[in-house]
């Protein structure tokens, strides 16, 4: 079964990822996080079938999320909210977001994909 791939070409993690899953035979469905960001809906799912905080979600170090001063929101938002700012732009998106329709992994740690993924 083919990884769904939200990812940034440009994003030296993403290509990490992305080499990672290939060398281990994964068939990738690619998506520009970028150009096609996920839904409110579909971050949704994504986030109730990750077990994660929903911060997680965010990439703090992006340029945008300084932009915006999400340091001191994301503290005190809802979920609602936070969903609806995540929609809103795939760079405040931490990167890259892989699932199989069960489980999901948010950013590339080694470790974790070979557990998920291996």
């Amino acid at each position: 079964m083919a990884l769904t791939f939200y990812w940034y070409p440009k994003c030296g993690t993403c290509r990490k990822a992305k080499k990672w899953l290939e060398s281990h035979k994964h068939e990738l469905i690619e998506i520009h996080i970028v150009d096609s960001p996920p839904s409110k809906e579909e971050l949704k799912k994504l986030y109730h079938l990750s077990g994660l905080d929903l911060k997680k979600f965010f990439n703090t170090s992006g340029q945008k999320y300084r932009e915006l001063g999400l340091k001191d929101k994301i503290k005190s938002a809802s979920e609602d909210e936070l969903l609806d700012i995540l929609a809103s732009d795939g760079m405040l998106m931490k990167r890259p977001l892989v699932t199989d329709g069960k489980d999901v992994t948010v950013g590339f740690k080694e470790e974790e994909f070979a557990q998920k993924w291996g």
